[in-house]
């Protein structure tokens, strides 16, 4: 009896508690996850809102210091509109509004006097204050009602990768970058005006079946410092030699998150209409480029890792040699006679990574290519990564692998360029490139996207003996050697790209696409940095027009962060 007793007791006690528990998590949904929602509905008590006020999850960027800052957010104020139904004196209401807000008289009166008419619109996104002002008015007829919407505090700072939202026939979404990548944890599905108990007893089923589940903000990997930076690099280069784009990404070579992308010309995603739709796109992670010379280094590593080469392997060079049936030279078509392979870096020889071709084969030289990823997209969390453009490699002819050899002939994405450089930054592993580093769900608890590494693409004595190479260059090869850090090894290569002809008849003699890629600390890297600039003005090589900048950036760095020195 006692037994049956005891156990109806903790039945009860198990129910209750289990009861309470449903109470307490629904009260924190309530008042914690869905706290804005129902200060939106307190705040319909004493202003008018539209049916739909606009809501959406936040984007940050985020501070060396693990601090937020609202890359993407919400901004309240009012929509001013009329009633003309009700509207008595539309000449003596116009003279009221103009003085706190400056509206075209015959516009307003036209509106303000339509017939058979409920609503017409005066102006959107007037501020806070000035809103409640015109409120204060009182006037028959003028509608104040209460609006929110997207606002980006940095305007047109990192905008092709924040992205930007708009119209896809009804439906106003993300529609670029990270707004449109994240659409499903950013939108919001939220109906303001549920009522309150009967949400805290709808069904737990009914709860964890919507999409609230899913809703969030981001973090970002962007930091806005050196986002800041690198775009005043890029805009003074563009600016400098009249390019038709300049680009740049800074990234760590060992985790793959993006401290900072860039492109100039740029756009405020503040302002709602844009001349060429075209520049909310991302060339970065859409457009394909031929490369140029700062491919060498993977062919160098390419026969570092098979044996056939080292630093010191000497060939040749003729300036000019011939294959099948076309020439191909350096760049000046001069002939350095006996060349170490320290130099065809160094001194850029086209010739000298032909040879390089030649000692490995064809299919040998085409498999180390595809292995570091030259044929397949990063997975970066952007949207429409292009396609890389590489089918020479799988020519019969040796001309195409000779001119891919030196960033010729095949054509990468700048992400991609990236990802496959910074192996032979980090040691020889391919990591996946991406901006977000973590989601902060509205239920309150986060996710944090973990480091992807893919593969290792060669040895890391292989990739450490490139990098080394690449020290040398900077130290004293590179303007001459005055670049070079006393105290910082920093590794890098430039490149010079014709650009081909559309529609086929060869390569243009005066269009180029001048591109840098470089890394520090060389031997421990934090910070990969890569550059680019299509078809500059009045200059020739990207040792020219990219040396400074990159350098600049580099300085920033050390500083910024307080990069120790490690030599």
């Amino acid at each position: 009896m006692n037994s049956l007793f005891g156990s109806r007791i903790r039945f009860i006690s198990i129910s209750i508690f289990l009861f309470a528990l449903f109470l307490v998590g629904r009260l924190y949904v309530l008042q914690v996850v869905e706290n804005g929602t129902y200060l939106d509905k307190a705040d319909r008590r004493y202003t008018a809102v539209n049916s739909n006020l606009f809501s959406r999850g936040t984007i940050f960027f985020q501070n060396r210091d693990g601090s937020l800052v609202s890359a993407a957010t919400l901004k309240s104020g009012f929509t001013i509109a009329v009633n003309p139904m009700q509207i008595k004196d539309a000449e003596g209401d116009y003279l009221k509004l103009n003085g706190m807000l400056p509206t075209n008289h015959d516009d307003f009166i036209a509106k303000a006097t339509k017939p058979n008419d409920s609503y017409e619109e005066i102006a959107k996104r007037v501020d806070t204050d000035l809103g409640q002002q015109i409120s204060s008015l009182k006037i028959a007829g003028l509608l104040v009602l209460k609006e929110r919407w997207r606002f980006y505090p940095g305007g047109p700072m990192a905008s092709q990768t924040i992205g930007k939202l708009g119209y896809k026939g009804d439906e106003y979404a993300g529609r670029y970058g990270l707004e449109r990548q994240y659409e499903d944890i950013l939108a919001r599905g939220d109906d303001a005006y549920i009522n309150f108990f009967a949400q805290i007893f709808s069904s737990i089923k009914s709860v964890t079946a919507t999409s609230t589940q899913n809703e969030g903000d981001i973090v970002t990997t962007i930091e806005p410092a050196v986002q800041y930076f690198l775009e005043e690099q890029l805009a003074s280069t563009s600016e400098k030699w009249s390019s038709e784009t300049t680009g740049g990404i800074i990234i760590n070579p060992t985790t793959g998150e993006i401290y900072a992308m860039g492109v100039e010309p740029t756009f405020d995603p503040n302002k709602q209409d844009a001349q060429n739709v075209a520049i909310f796109s991302n060339p970065l992670v859409e457009n394909m480029y031929e490369m140029g010379s700062i491919i060498k280094p993977l062919t160098i590593a390419a026969g570092i890792d098979t044996g056939v080469i080292s630093a010191t392997s000497t060939y040749n060079d003729t300036g000019t040699i011939t294959i099948n049936g076309k020439k191909v030279s350096n760049f000046d078509g001069k002939a350095r006679g006996i060349t170490d392979m320290q130099q065809v870096l160094s001194q850029s020889l086209n010739l000298g990574v032909a040879r390089v071709v030649q000692l490995l084969g064809n299919k040998r030289f085409t498999d180390y290519m595809y292995n570091f990823g030259v044929g397949e997209k990063t997975g970066i969390d952007l949207p429409n990564e292009g396609r890389n453009l590489v089918s020479n490699l799988n020519s019969s002819r040796d001309l195409e692998h000779v001119t891919a050899s030196f960033g010729q002939g095949i054509s990468l994405t700048p992400i991609n360029t990236v990802r496959v450089l910074s192996s032979l930054a980090n040691g020889g592993m391919m990591v996946r490139p991406h901006l977000v580093k973590q989601i902060n769900y509205k239920l309150g608890f986060s996710k944090t996207i973990p480091v992807e590494q893919v593969r290792q693409v060669v040895k890391e004595s292989t990739a450490k003996e490139v990098a080394r190479m690449m020290v040398y260059s900077v130290d004293n090869v590179l303007a001459g050697g005055k670049m070079k850090i006393p105290n910082f090894s920093v590794a890098a290569k430039t490149g010079t790209a014709q650009i081909a002809i559309p529609g086929g008849g060869g390569y243009s003699d005066t269009d180029f696409l001048h591109s840098f890629v470089g890394f520090f600390p060389a031997y421990k890297p934090q910070f990969f940095i890569f550059l680019y600039t299509l078809k500059p003005r009045g200059v020739q090589y990207g040792s020219e027009t990219l040396t400074e900048p990159f350098m600049n950036i580099v300085k920033f760095l050390i500083n910024y962060y307080e990069v120790p020195p490690d030599r």
